[in-house]
């Protein structure tokens, strides 16, 4: 391609990029006026886990069918869908329907999330100028999340939280149009018959053992457990067929690669460790500061700033430190966040949150771009795309496991907490986090109230250390033998 192709080409990945992080954190502000339009508050949570759901079942199969039909079809393919599942959205009348389109967007988005990397991989070649690129993808996504909160805010009050979805529509749109134009790629070159076996035992796999975790506590656990047990073996099946396929969906000779094997080990765990922070920030400034919803969420536009000059430093620095020390400072950053989390009092103010949330954003912007990269080159030019959709899928189930797991531990302390205090009920706990619901409990409760969220988010702060604490750990084992 030409320069000007090559422009408009990362532009579209540019698009794709905002349109999937306006979406992570505009549908928060969607979300109460969705439930109570479509009576579905009981299927609150899975607005957020179908659409995890969809990218992790999705992401494995997207690098395959992008060696099939080209990246060019199929990031335009996985535009579609995420611009048809917006538009579904916006257009449902019932949960039913718009839960279905919530996975169908899902399932665009884990392409769209994933196929411009390996994109990028093919199109720019000199490393230094792909580092600088991914680092315009993860900024791109990072200041279309800061943006989400206020432009979500405005369409609900101002038109309704149909809009929220249609604002998708043009910008998808003119993604695929712009790669359509201007988008090209050596012809492909058909390759072995897709492996169907192993994808319908991967995607059969991995939506039983994630339906299981996101499940915990909402139904009987005999269910739970069958469904974790069944999904494990079919996964199991699926890695001992993935060895005799020809075409496999992931290449299971990639494991061997020690370097590979550390660098999607560090995402899982940094991802993990992030979600506590990103997703309990503002709940601590609404249930423990009284902050309103807006407030709340304002605490993570720090978070969102950092991680948006994180993905942009990472570049002139990786010509003069080892990735080993870069991802070293970046989990620390991350560290300090959640560590922080751990020791700050509960009456902590608010200036002090955002501060503490900034930390983690930088972190966690500066490690994405240092272990993309580093995924691409220690997997080589053979297994480049296949590495990079793993990478996807490890960062996503990180979060969906790490979801739930972090869930069940706040249920843990609030039903501890609600049995050894008498007179304050689950119900109750359930207002604290709403500053409006929370005037009609009753005020000499508060303190001991507040007391028992703050011992949960203190053990998932803890939780999430311990996460990082393994991961300095994993990059001093996998990295100190290899000076990059």
């Amino acid at each position: 391609m030409n320069k000007k192709q090559i422009s408009m080409v990362t532009f579209a990945m540019v698009l794709a990029n905002v349109m999937a992080g306006v979406d992570s954190t505009i549908i928060n502000t969607a979300i109460p006026a969705i439930v109570a339009d479509l009576h579905g508050i009981q299927f609150m949570g899975w607005i957020i886990a179908l659409m995890l759901l969809g990218m992790a079942v999705s992401t494995p199969i997207w690098s395959k069918i992008g060696e099939k039909i080209g990246n060019k079809a199929a990031f335009e393919i996985s535009l579609l869908l995420f611009v048809l599942g917006s538009l579904f959205q916006g257009l449902a009348q019932d949960i039913y329907f718009f839960l279905v389109a919530r996975t169908i967007m899902g399932i665009g988005a884990g392409g769209m999330g994933s196929i411009p990397y390996i994109m990028a991989g093919q199109i720019f070649t000199n490393i230094k100028r792909r580092t600088k690129i991914l680092g315009y993808l993860g900024a791109s996504f990072s200041v279309a999340a800061i943006v989400g909160p206020l432009v979500g805010g405005y369409l609900v009050d101002s038109l309704s939280w149909h809009w929220v979805f249609y604002i998708n529509v043009p910008i998808g749109l003119a993604a695929t149009i712009l790669s359509v134009l201007y988008y090209r790629e050596d012809v492909v070159k058909q390759k072995e018959s897709f492996d169907i076996l192993g994808s319908f035992l991967l995607v059969v796999g991995l939506v039983l053992v994630l339906l299981g975790i996101q499940m915990l506590g909402m139904i009987n656990p005999i269910i739970i457990v069958i469904s974790i047990i069944v999904g494990l073996i079919l996964l199991i099946l699926f890695f001992k067929h993935e060895r005799k396929d020809a075409n496999p969906v992931i290449p299971i000779s990639m494991f061997k690669n020690r370097a590979l094997v550390g660098d999607l080990l560090l995402f899982s765990l940094t991802w993990g460790a992030f979600l506590a922070v990103n997703t309990y920030l503002p709940m601590w400034a609404q249930g423990l500061l009284g902050a309103s919803a807006l407030v709340g969420g304002m605490t993570l536009i720090p978070n969102s700033i950092a991680d948006t000059t994180g993905t942009l430093v990472v570049n002139p620095l990786k010509a003069r430190f080892s990735d080993k020390g870069l991802i070293l400072m970046a989990i620390i950053c991350m560290m300090i966040s959640s560590l922080g989390l751990v020791l700050i009092p509960i009456n902590t103010n608010f200036e002090l949150l955002a501060l503490i949330g900034l930390f983690s954003g930088f972190g966690v912007g500066f490690i994405f771009v240092l272990l993309q990269v580093k995924v691409q080159v220690d997997a080589g030019e053979e297994n480049m795309a296949p590495a990079t959709s793993l990478s996807y899928l490890i960062r996503i189930l990180a979060q969906t496991i790490m979801a739930a797991i972090y869930g069940v531990i706040m249920n843990l302390a609030l039903d501890h907490g609600v049995k050894t205090h008498h007179g304050i009920t689950m119900s109750m706990m359930n207002k604290l986090s709403d500053a409006k619901s929370a005037e009609s409990l009753p005020t000499q409760l508060l303190p001991t109230m507040r007391g028992i969220f703050h011992n949960g988010l203190r053990a998932i702060m803890i939780c999430a250390t311990i996460l990082l604490i393994a991961s300095i750990i994993i990059n001093h084992y996998y990295n100190s033998k290899k000076t990059n």
